[in-house]
């Protein structure tokens, strides 16, 4: 996405992340994610072609307060489907950079989180626009969670 791509009409998608390394909350447009922006604090890169872990304090904020479409892959580390998930959300990641944020929840760092949208099973993925669950997929389904990732972008 170029500037003048968005001057000619495409309104900032306005997302916050926390920087990985010295953990300050960042406002950032994801339209202008290619142009690789960096930690107001720190300088040092915010990456949105890859997943972007997020902690329960930070999910209000980071999912639902975005103004681009959000899907979070609801894991831990010891399950094994969800480590087949992993690539998948990698690649739908670089794909759509720049109109879809992809995030990950680690279930067992965040119980209040998978309590709060009923998740019985992981691996979990739930798509989120304007805040609102719009669809959702448990275990793999490679097929359901590109094509609900091609709706979320082609909509928004």
């Amino acid at each position: 996405m170029t500037e003048g791509e968005q001057e000619a009409g495409e309104s900032p998608k306005k997302i916050t992340v926390r920087c990985p390394f010295c953990l300050t909350l960042n406002g950032v447009d994801l339209n202008k994610s290619g142009e690789r922006p960096v930690c107001g604090d720190c300088a040092k890169p915010l990456l949105l072609d890859r997943p972007v872990k997020v902690a329960g304090e930070d999910f209000d904020r980071t999912v639902l307060g975005s103004e681009a479409p959000v899907l979070v892959d609801f894991y831990a580390d010891w399950c094994a489907p969800c480590k087949y998930v992993a690539p998948l959300m990698d690649e739908l990641a670089a794909t759509h950079e720049g109109a879809l944020l992809v995030v990950k929840v680690d279930t067992d760092q965040a119980p209040e989180l998978s309590e709060r949208f009923g998740i019985r099973s992981i691996p979990t993925l739930i798509l989120f626009k304007a805040g609102e669950e719009v669809g959702r997929s448990t275990g793999f389904e490679p097929e359901k969670v590109k094509t609900m990732a091609e709706e979320a972008v082609s909509s928004a």
